[in-house]
């Protein structure tokens, strides 16, 4: 298979995979680019199918990445995206090997990646990794998990940092960043729910590594909060968002 890795000098030119088919997201996507174009120049690599696919890999190195843990000369992969007809080709096995023999040449000690407990939209699915090798380090409430995969039985495990509360107490609070088209390209759609029902609605853009890494989002690319409490990391559109904020009323009632 021909894969392709995105370099400030094709970046401009190529697609990023996520949200490449919707003018809505648009914009969400010159954000991503400009984000990634930063990041490279800090160890980050996107490296995925030649085609136009959703087929890729997007790591680098864990003292870099923008979520709250710990894991000392690790990397850690941001995304392992393969979806439609390319499942099931070896595309996922192929991409982490290239990220571990990229890995191995910097001289780290493993890979970490943030899973969950069981399938979600957005997150991956543990057991795939697990079948590669990769063994729950740690987890966070409610359904995180730290997964690592090491070649160095000396290394200092993995963990997640200290989880902060969050300071909104009322209504819903997003935090967000621009790693992702979707987190970006939504969260004008989800204001005017809220605004509609009267709800404090107040977001948060992390356009900083300390600040991802100070947040009290565990899935810094977007996680949603409610009256203070964690709700989602899921990249809820209107709709979904208005179920719940009907399903609050009634209990209130």
């Amino acid at each position: 298979m021909n894969y392709l890795s995105l370099t400030n000098k094709n970046l401009s030119e190529e697609h990023v995979c996520c949200a490449f088919s919707s003018k809505k997201y648009e914009s969400g996507v010159m954000e991503k680019k400009k984000w990634i174009a930063e990041r490279i120049e800090e160890g980050l690599v996107f490296y995925r199918l030649n085609e136009r696919a959703k087929v890729f890999i997007e790591y680098l190195p864990a003292k870099r990445a923008w979520v709250p843990i710990q894991a000392p000369n690790y990397m850690y992969i941001n995304c392992l995206w393969v979806s439609g007809k390319y499942q099931n080709g070896g595309h996922g096995a192929q991409l982490l090997d290239y990220c571990k023999q990229d890995a191995i040449n910097r001289g780290m000690d493993g890979i970490v990646h943030l899973a969950s407990k069981k399938k979600m939209p957005f997150l991956s699915d543990a057991r795939f990794f697990e079948h590669q090798g990769f063994q729950v380090v740690d987890e966070a409430e409610p359904y995180f998990q730290l997964l690592a995969l090491t070649w160095n039985e000396e290394s200092e495990i993995p963990t997640f940092s200290k989880r902060r509360d969050c300071t909104e107490k009322e209504g819903i609070m997003i935090y967000y960043t621009a790693q992702c088209p979707f987190a970006v390209g939504v969260v004008t759609e989800l204001q005017s729910i809220a605004n509609r029902k009267g709800i404090s609605f107040q977001t948060k853009k992390l356009t900083t590594q300390e600040e991802a890494q100070k947040s009290p989002a565990i899935w810094t690319t977007f996680s949603l909060f409610y009256n203070g409490d964690f709700i989602t990391h899921e990249i809820w559109n209107a709709t979904k968002l208005e179920k719940y904020l009907e399903k609050i009323e009634k209990e209130c009632h």
